[in-house]
């Protein structure tokens, strides 16, 4: 196969004829679709079919096997891994972040706010709940602002009323000509106008 290439940014989101190899394994491949902003796109599957390497690949951290991306400018990946200093309360492991983003308190209130997360702003992240860090991972990605999010399972370990939130935050990020991709078992209180859906590429006779 040919070596994929990131074909540099754009305002949208756009793959072509895009394969991801992982070991001996071909996760995907073929895979053509654009999101353009304010538009967003579940991804499902089962376990094991390239979900979570989609999004890694679409951030930037693995290279396609073949085909083409472009992406916006800016990307913020929001998946099980937290990316806080725990030893540090809330808002000081956010300011840590916001300070390399070029970000100002404001933005660090708004990011907690946004996440139910402003009454925890002094208590150390190690002390954190499930819920908790989920929610401080969604803040860490609300600080971004960027403008694609691509979400892992962002619903995993909230509560009812917080997946509201969490779709009133999502739904904000669009209308403001935002761009996702979210992979979810959970029902996500948003509107998708696509649906990816990725398949053990074994059952379609990929495997020579």
């Amino acid at each position: 196969m040919n070596e994929g290439q990131s074909t540099g940014s754009s305002d949208r989101l756009l793959t072509e004829g895009l394969c991801c190899v992982r070991g001996e394994r071909i996760l995907f491949r073929g895979l053509t679709f654009a999101l353009e902003p304010g538009q967003a796109a579940l991804l499902t599957g089962p376990n094991g079919v390239g979900k979570s390497s989609l999004q890694r690949l679409l951030a930037g951290l693995l290279q396609p096997t073949a085909g083409s991306v472009q992406v916006p400018d800016t990307v913020a990946l929001c998946d099980d891994r937290l990316a806080l200093d725990e030893h540090l309360p809330f808002e000081q492991a956010l300011r840590f972040w916001a300070r390399l983003d070029g970000k100002e308190s404001a933005d660090v209130t708004s990011a907690m706010t946004r996440a139910e997360m402003a009454h925890l702003a002094e208590v150390p992240v190690r002390y954190f709940s499930t819920g908790q860090r989920q929610r401080a991972r969604l803040a860490r990605t609300y600080l971004t602002g960027a403008k694609l999010w691509l979400l892992d399972e962002p619903a995993n370990g909230l509560d009812t009323g917080s997946v509201a939130q969490l779709g009133a935050v999502l739904q904000s990020h669009l209308d403001g000509g935002g761009i996702i991709l979210a992979a979810s078992h959970i029902p996500l209180p948003v509107s998708f106008d696509v649906h990816l859906q990725l398949q053990p590429l074994e059952e379609l006779g990929a495997y020579s």
